[in-house]
């Protein structure tokens, strides 16, 4: 019997660059509680766990905790618990976009008629 449909669940060291360019890619995490932080992907597992080097935390505004400021906080090399993640982005070459969803009181009128 092969191995392929068997579901091995051995830890992988792929890197943040297995797109070809052969270089660690720079990515933002968002945690669950509401944590941000950035660094190096330096590995993963496909319980998505991850490993990221020169990691950074985003500290945030202590009087709206759930703004996130510019300021941040050195952390090093962190293992983050794939049950923590939220969301992995690549840091460089992406933008916020205003939400689609949410219509002005102006909007919500004409789509009514």
């Amino acid at each position: 019997m092969s191995s392929a449909g068997r579901g091995d669940a051995r830890p992988s060291s792929k890197g943040g660059g297995r797109g070809g360019g052969g270089g660690d890619s720079t990515v933002r995490v968002k945690c669950l509680g509401g944590r941000e932080l950035r660094g190096a992907l330096r590995g993963y597992d496909e319980l998505v766990n991850l490993v990221l080097d020169d990691c950074e935390e985003f500290i945030r505004d202590p009087d709206d905790p759930e703004q996130v400021t510019s300021q941040t906080r050195r952390l090093g090399l962190v293992v983050i618990r794939g049950t923590q993640v939220s969301l992995v982005s690549p840091e460089e070459g992406t933008e916020e976009i205003a939400n689609p969803f949410l219509a002005g009181p102006e909007e919500e009128e004409e789509v009514e008629e």
